[in-house]
């Protein structure tokens, strides 16, 4: 067999595979459709920039004066207690979410079905409607139990437990992905079940959804403007609050920009910080 003839073959092969199948290559296409996505981005940025009103816009949504007005107490009231509340909130949900994924797998019935109740509970409610029970139902229920923290401790108790219905449901995830083995170990070393649970399979399983626990932070800053429900003071502000508050009083929308550009200054680093330990986990695996 002459081996120059070989090529030959396959280019005559492929041809007459093509008058088969006639059409575009996949390469081809994949060009064509990304020529078309720039185009219609393009086209896009062009008609922002020349179709939009920028005096109009500028004037009421970025008014420079209005924006210098906003500082300092947009950082040193409104985001110092969206930090506030979102990491009280985060904690409460953090603790309250272990315990009740241990109790979903529990053996024991009984807390499986309390585990389960209270995830499809507060994993159905909104978080408006769980803060807003907390504020205006609670008082009048239970005049004799009052939340500690005031509305700092409202807020923290109302998102943390939006929060713990879905970290609950995490960290079952993480915890049946720790091989079975690693509490076998533990207990033939004699470890109860629960030290071997705190020990050794927690602390794993913490690790491998970190990407996930990192998002929820991400989910409950952004609920976190939800506490304007609650009737909090000026001095309680959040984000939202401050913004909104800033704007009636001048009549202007750009306090409400602001506050939007302050929550990107911590949700962008986040979820940069959410996709480095995706990409880390990857090339652990």
């Amino acid at each position: 067999m002459n081996p120059k003839s070989e090529p030959k073959s396959v280019a005559v092969e492929a041809a007459t595979d093509f008058r088969k199948h006639p059409g575009l290559s996949p390469r081809k296409k994949y060009q064509i459709s990304m020529t078309v996505q720039y185009v219609v981005i393009a086209a896009v940025i062009l008609f922002v920039i020349f179709g939009a009103d920028w005096a109009d816009l500028s004037e009421k949504f970025f008014n420079a004066e209005l924006i210098e007005r906003s500082f300092p107490e947009l950082f040193t009231v409104a985001l110092a207690n969206t930090v506030i509340y979102t990491a009280s909130g985060y904690v409460v949900g953090f603790a309250l979410g272990i315990l009740i994924a241990v109790m979903r797998l529990s053996s024991a019935a009984v807390n499986r079905w309390i585990a389960t109740g209270f995830i499809e509970i507060f994993r159905g409610l909104p978080a408006l409607l769980i803060l807003t029970f907390l504020a205006f139902f609670w008082p009048v229920a239970f005049p004799n139990l009052i939340i500690p923290g005031g509305n700092y401790g409202t807020v923290a108790l109302g998102l943390g437990l939006c929060s713990a219905a879905y970290m609950a449901e995490t960290f079952r995830a993480g915890i049946q992905a720790v091989p079975k083995g690693q509490m076998e170990a533990a207990r033939s070393l004699g470890m109860s079940h629960t030290r071997a649970m705190v020990t050794i399979i927690l602390p794993q399983a913490v690790r491998i959804v970190i990407p996930p626990l990192t998002n929820e932070l991400i989910l409950l800053t952004k609920d976190s403007s939800l506490v304007l429900t609650v009737g909090i003071a000026a001095k309680e502000s959040d984000l939202v609050k401050f913004g909104n508050d800033l704007a009636n009083e001048t009549g202007n929308s750009t306090p409400l920009v602001v506050a939007g550009l302050a929550f990107l200054v911590i949700t962008i680093p986040l979820s940069i910080l959410v996709r480095r330990l995706e990409a880390r986990q990857a090339k652990a695996r």
